[in-house]
């Protein structure tokens, strides 16, 4: 099973309470969701993403695929709006850790999630330093819901893969990167810290018929030949055959995201990651490097 947690923010839109916290404190932020707690929250930057990923378990004849676990930094009082809002959107999220102003991603490993998907970048950082790998889901444009597929995009090196081939190309630039890719085209690349995730999403696409899979999978990296040998031998070599690869050679990639028409595209670099979401969903992979 994939089991995916979430803050309250990450799923709703709940910014104009926050503005009430801001402006007026805690009592009134308390008082504030009390007396709303009956009208539901508007989705939030990854609730299609959530939607999608929980439709799964009804279009499989079997067993749950996905879990899907709710972290929040309100206490239960004040999150019962939030529970009311998973009704009311026909949500299929039973767990829930209400923290009390805490930061709620120290549960994430004790739920045993596979992916942490906070808008907090501290949250993320303490999630990754906690073993469980973290994207910080940044505003971005909406996907639509009517599509039943879930497209899910990643980037190559940092996040499907590690940074050593990253680090060589920061510190020694394209012509060395290229070479050492080239000299150890047969090494398969070290997993980065959403192979475990790629890997479980893999599984639940191969739960269903290719001709009536509802998950699409895209790569979508800066490489071009001839790094793209290592890439593909080290998919083979992991046994996953990923349904598109687009090697784009330093290109902008929001225009090819927009065409796979991404649910979420998930990036280490915090400028690919601004431009993207500018036509997709997007969620900033965390690492221990990670700049705002």
């Amino acid at each position: 099973m994939l089991r995916i947690a979430i803050t309250s923010r990450a799923l709703f839109d709940l910014d104009a309470s926050h503005l009430v916290f801001t402006n007026d404190g805690l009592e009134a932020y308390k008082e504030y969701q009390i007396s709303q707690e009956n009208t539901p929250l508007n989705p939030g930057e990854a609730f299609t993403l959530v939607k999608k990923l929980l439709n799964l378990n009804d279009l499989y004849k079997g067993e749950n695929l996905v879990e899907v676990m709710l972290l929040s930094r309100n206490t239960a009082d004040t999150g019962l709006r939030i529970f009311n809002s998973i009704q009311y959107h026909g949500l299929d999220i039973k767990k829930a850790a209400f923290c009390g102003g805490n930061s709620p991603h120290i549960y994430a490993k004790s739920f045993k999630a596979d992916l942490f998907l906070s808008t907090e970048l501290e949250d993320c950082k303490c999630s990754i330093e906690n073993g469980v790998a973290s994207a910080r889901i940044m505003p971005s444009k909406k996907s639509l819901l009517d599509e039943k597929v879930l497209r899910v995009a990643f980037d190559g090196d940092s996040v499907l893969f590690s940074e050593e081939s990253q680090k060589i190309y920061d510190q020694y630039g394209l012509d060395a990167f290229n070479k050492n890719e080239k000299d150890l085209a047969d090494t398969p690349l070290v997993g980065g810290p959403f192979k475990s995730f790629l890997i479980e999403l893999y599984k639940i696409q191969q739960s269903f018929s290719r001709t009536e899979c509802p998950i699409r999978i895209s790569l979508v990296t800066a490489r071009s030949a001839p790094s793209h040998e290592r890439v593909i031998k080290t998919l083979r070599d992991w046994n996953i055959r990923i349904d598109e690869s687009l090697f784009l050679g330093g290109l902008e990639k929001k225009e090819f995201l927009k065409d796979f028409g991404a649910d979420i595209f998930f990036d280490d670099q915090i400028d690919n990651c601004l431009a993207a979401s500018l036509e997709v969903p997007t969620g900033q992979v965390i690492n221990f490097n990670t700049r705002i």
